[in-house]
């Protein structure tokens, strides 16, 4: 009788759940071993190039402040 009530759900997984879950598991496998599509690296190195932007400007903020005001950085630690 215990039993009866173990084979039923078990029988659903086995029939329903495990290949979906399989089929799903090797596809986002595949996918990764493809790598970047061209769109994804193309958007990737927009980031970089931004990124090296922003590093430029932030530099550029830092050499000013150091000018116009020296202890700028010792300000923000105390605050």
């Amino acid at each position: 009788m215990d039993m009866d009530i173990l084979i039923a759900p078990i029988i659903v997984f086995l029939v329903v759940v495990a290949p979906i879950w399989l089929v799903l598991h090797y596809r986002s496998k595949r996918q990764v071993s493809q790598g970047l599509t061209e769109e994804e690296f193309s958007q990737l190195n927009d980031l970089i190039a931004k990124a090296d932007k922003m590093a430029a400007r932030i530099e550029t903020l830092e050499a000013i402040l150091d000018t116009e005001s020296p202890d700028w950085r010792g300000k923000n630690e105390r605050n």
